[in-house]
């Protein structure tokens, strides 16, 4: 039978600024080729020197490409990673009063580089993940996942493949990174102060000694290709205000077809004609309104009639 275990070691020193991650997880464990270590992004902020003075809130911001939602005090924003989650990733527990400790400048180079010293020092081929507690869109709770990962796949693909019945799957890609960070941090636990997770049974994930593979950021999408660019309430806003740049996390422009039937069903009569879509100019605001959500953008006809929209570029 397949056999999956964990191991989060206690006994892991307190980590500062510079300290040596592998010189703080090797002694404490026995690694073979093909295991995954997990190690959670605080202690590799830690000790890449990523605690800073200042208040968090003003962090938050620095730290913030762009505003997703806001419900009262709770901030969800897309940071500078290209990570969607609360606060930035910005942490105040586990350090004294008055600092934070922000994420790794580069979770996945963070991730080689331990994965490099591993090797070296116990000729190991290792994967590594690191990991952060992020929230889910439709579920209570948090979770860990991989925000940081080297030598590993952390996606595993079973396009083309087909299921007991005969139905191939098409569509279906784990995010195996994520699962694995979720099942060490069962075993690290919050308030365990035990930082590092080493996974054995998925040696068939771990990538050849020299290949860190895509990293992370294979996890992410980019800005716009996802259905929830902004909160309900601030997609609203977002399209009122149509500020330039804005546009891009509502996605891809939709077809001439799917924008005509928009405008029908919000009231506004409107018709195909060729590559562009008319509609009355005294329905300028809704229909203005409605292609900036959609990637159509407005002009009017010489005469003031009519409005004309064409797709913008994608």
């Amino acid at each position: 039978m397949p056999t999956l275990t964990v191991t989060a070691p206690d006994g892991v020193a307190e980590v500062g600024a510079g300290a040596d991650l592998a010189d703080l997880l090797l002694p404490h464990v026995e690694l073979d080729d093909g295991d995954i270590v997990v190690v959670t992004s605080k202690v590799v902020s830690k000790a890449e020197g990523r605690v800073v003075e200042g208040d968090r809130e003003d962090w938050i911001t620095a730290e913030t490409v762009r505003l997703v939602a806001r419900r009262g005090p709770t901030r969800i924003v897309r940071n500078r990673l290209g990570l969607t989650m609360a606060a930035a990733g910005v942490d105040a527990s586990n350090v004294t009063r008055g600092a934070v400790v922000l994420l790794p400048e580069d979770p996945d180079a963070s991730a080689a580089r331990l994965r490099a010293v591993i090797a070296e020092r116990t000729g190991r081929n290792v994967g590594v993940i690191v990991t952060d507690t992020a929230g889910r869109a439709w579920r209570e709770g948090q979770t860990d996942i991989a925000i940081g990962a080297a030598g590993l796949l952390v996606l595993e693909s079973f396009e083309g493949r087909v299921d007991a019945h005969g139905n191939e799957l098409a569509v279906t890609a784990p995010a195996v990174a994520d699962e694995i960070a979720s099942v060490a941090e069962l075993a690290q636990g919050k308030l365990g102060g035990r930082p590092f997770a080493v996974v054995r049974g998925r040696a068939d994930l771990v990538l050849p000694a020299g290949d860190d593979g895509t990293g992370s950021k294979a996890l992410i999408r980019e800005d716009g290709a996802d259905m929830f660019g902004y909160g309900a309430r601030e997609a609203v806003v977002r399209a009122l205000v149509a500020a330039p740049g804005d546009d891009a996390p509502f996605g891809a422009p939709v077809t001439a077809e799917e924008f005509l039937d928009l405008l029908t069903t919000c009231g506004v009569p409107a018709r195909v004609d060729g590559a562009t879509v008319r509609c009355g100019s005294e329905h300028e605001g809704r229909a203005t309104i409605l292609g900036f959500a959609h990637g159509w953008s407005a002009q009017r006809d010489p005469g003031g009639v009519d409005l004309r929209f064409h797709r913008t570029t994608p």
